[in-house]
């Protein structure tokens, strides 16, 4: 299969306005429908696992959840698969060659015989983003909806977050706290100048892992401006235990960047990647 192809060249009688953008992760799962008319939300849920599973049971849980919604049996004229995970590597795009992908990842992850690699573009940021997809996920997508889209979670947030949201002079620390899984990119004058990934267990480990990053590029604990958003509330052991060592953190709440209306009280549960994909 090919990695991106979407069918545009369907006859308007027999589009259904509809798009489908599902997020997978070891640790959960997140969709949602979009009305691409009205602009509107129609579905969304979620699954936290108990525990990491592996690639198959994941592919269980999948199916599991499109049936309970009835997503199996809709038709959708757009379907959009996110793979969550923290096997990547960011190439600038000059020093960027299709035939070294493996290269890219052997030093940062255990490269399986069986895995496939994939890669992202940036756009208009020169940068690709190698990584590891599920590939049993996709197979699964492809035989039930045909043609789709796949794409990591960092490039979406990355390209996201870079778009819209890094015009200030300062750098800006945004983190993006999932299920034992956060998300921290450094961004300053429309630059990316961090992004990384982390899984933690405990409140001290999500601390810790965010200090680390701070103090790699020398931001001051005292003034640097940090912005917490997903999984997360002022009350939460998390976000208490931060703000002992930083004091400038808040709760970001970001907007659909496709202007989505997304409801309430669903607009506070949907995924960040997944809404910026519809």
């Amino acid at each position: 299969m090919t990695k991106r192809t979407i069918n545009k060249d369907l006859d308007i009688s027999d589009k259904n306005f509809k798009k489908l953008s599902i997020q997978v992760s070891l640790n959960g799962l997140s969709f949602c429908i979009a009305d691409t008319v009205s602009h509107k939300v129609l579905l969304s849920g979620n699954k936290v696992f108990p525990e990491e599973l592996n690639p198959q049971e994941l592919l269980k849980q999948v199916k599991l959840l499109l049936t309970k919604h009835g997503l199996d049996t809709m038709l959708f004229d757009e379907v959009v698969v996110i793979h969550k995970n923290n096997l990547f590597s960011l190439v600038p795009k000059p020093l960027f060659e299709e035939k070294e992908l493996e290269n890219y990842l052997k030093f940062n992850i255990k490269l399986l015989a069986t895995d496939a690699i994939a890669f992202d573009e940036l756009e208009n940021h020169e940068m690709m983003n190698v990584y590891v997809p599920y590939m049993n996920i996709n197979n699964y997508i492809y035989e039930l909806f045909g043609e789709f889209t796949y794409v990591h979670n960092g490039t979406v947030l990355i390209q996201s977050l870079l778009d819209h949201y890094s015009n200030q002079k300062n750098p800006i620390c945004f983190v993006q706290v999932g299920i034992k899984q956060m998300d921290v990119l450094v961004l300053k004058q429309k630059k990316l100048l961090l992004y990384n990934s982390f899984m933690f267990e405990t409140k001290e480990d999500f601390a810790y892992y965010l200090l680390f990053v701070m103090e790699q590029l020398d931001l001051n604990t005292e003034s640097a401006v940090v912005k917490f958003f997903g999984h997360i509330e002022e009350d939460d052991d998390i976000f208490q235990l931060c703000y002992t060592y930083i004091k400038n953190v808040s709760i970001f709440i970001p907007t659909s960047p496709n202007h989505l209306d997304l409801g309430e009280p669903e607009s506070s549960s949907i995924d960040f990647t997944v809404i910026s994909t519809l």
